[in-house]
């Protein structure tokens, strides 16, 4: 059987070390060891772990970027609620498999602060996926497919955290798993948010307008029937 190109076997060493020990215990020096190549062979295809560890998110894991970079683009013939239902399925699967590479970290505090300059300097980070759904939603505001003063950044934190929450909030559950199948969670997240993003315009306030309540019924007189009106001055 014909050995797999030398950058292959990195790749997926990278990414059979990172989803079982975690990307903080992972090194170049085991990734080498497991892929049948030297240290030194590793550094020819990738500068750093945190290049190697965006190979793995965008060549291994599910495409959550490249939808999203797509969609900004071109949101193409399905309506904004099923393209949000797909980015909501995509993103939940991309972070049940990069939580649990990613959360190591958090236990090095010098680890962490290391990986995220390395992530600036690539200019990467798990700030992007919101970035490029806040972008694509504005593209469908400019479109007139989304309400006018709808928060497109609000609105992408709220599904994409929606869909971290879904990689780890039920591993204590009894059931050690989420309430609803992925496709019926991308469906009725998606069909949630939109309530607020199609939701006519006109019906809103602006932020920060005060609440006005609609005019009730009159008050009562002394003898139980309307007050009568006030007099003119």
């Amino acid at each position: 059987m014909e050995q797999k190109p030398t950058r292959v076997r990195i790749v997926d060493a990278a990414r059979d070390l990172m989803g079982t020990v975690g990307l903080a215990r992972t090194t170049t020096k085991e990734i080498a060891r497991a892929a049948g190549c030297s240290e030194a062979a590793l550094y020819k295809h990738f500068t750093s772990k945190e290049q190697l560890f965006l190979t793995v998110l965008t060549e291994r894991l599910p495409g959550l970027g490249g939808l999203l970079e797509a969609l900004a683009v071109d949101p193409g013939g399905r309506t904004v609620e099923e393209n949000l239902t797909e980015v909501a399925r995509q993103a939940a699967l991309f972070y049940g498999q990069t939580f649990p590479i990613a959360a190591s970290l958090y236990a090095e505090p010098r680890l962490k602060a290391r990986h995220d300059a390395a992530m600036r300097e690539l200019g990467a980070g798990p700030h992007k996926p919101i970035e490029g759904l806040a972008a694509y939603l504005r593209a469908e505001q400019r479109q007139g497919r989304v309400a006018p003063d709808a928060d497109p950044q609000a609105a992408a934190a709220l599904l994409l955290g929606a869909c971290v929450q879904r990689a780890f909030a039920y591993e204590a559950t009894p059931e050690g798993e989420p309430p609803q199948p992925l496709d019926v969670f991308a469906r009725a997240l998606a069909h949630t948010l939109m309530r607020g993003l199609s939701r006519p315009a006109s019906r809103r306030s602006p932020p920060g307008a005060p609440c006005v309540r609609p005019p009730g019924p009159p008050s009562p007189g002394p003898t139980g029937g309307p007050a009568p009106p006030a007099p003119r001055r």
